[in-house]
């Protein structure tokens, strides 16, 4: 995970929340790979699927921080979106809330135009990404902005009490 995002997520004392809404992110990602390739997450095995962003989550968890992360998704649901959702129960485990969202519930919302976080409702980190997925050359664009937090969360919200819990999402 970018280092912004971690730097504002330690310095975060209540709440920070993820939107995601892209059908895919990072093709050439290794992990993807192997997923399309056949390598699953053993939920018994959890050194196998713990790693460092999950350490992060547990310690801003930990402290009271309430993570949620809430997709918004296309149906049916790309290998990608599939694969996400495979591996988001580490996750869970860690502390964050998931929700996912079929853009077909979504259609008379009023969303961002680009994923991001915000972090105690006056940062707001957002996620530049080409068309195919990939960073964009400038990546995250931090601002602190209570005026624009205000805005994301407003939409946020409204997606966040249409979506499904993670637990009870089966992607179509």
């Amino acid at each position: 995970m970018a280092t912004a995002v971690r730097e504002q997520l330690a310095k975060a004392q209540r709440s920070a929340v993820h939107l995601e809404m892209r059908d895919s992110y990072m093709l050439d990602d290794p992990e993807f790979i192997a997923w399309q390739n056949g390598k699953r997450l053993d939920p018994a095995d959890r050194e196998s699927w713990w790693r460092s962003w999950l350490d992060v989550v547990a310690e801003a968890t930990g402290r009271g921080v309430v993570m949620r992360r809430l997709r918004v998704v296309s149906e049916p649901v790309t290998d990608y979106i599939r694969y996400e959702y495979d591996v988001t129960f580490p996750n869970v485990a860690a502390g964050e809330d998931v929700r996912w969202l079929p853009r077909s519930r979504a259609g008379d919302l009023l969303l961002p135009g680009l994923d991001g976080w915000v972090m105690d409702d006056e940062v707001v980190i957002l996620h530049h990404f080409t068309g195919d997925g990939q960073w964009a050359e400038a990546k995250m664009e931090v601002r602190p902005d209570p005026e624009l937090a205000k805005r994301y969360l407003s939409a946020y919200e409204a997606a966040w009490e249409r979506a499904t819990p993670h637990a009870e999402y089966r992607p179509a």
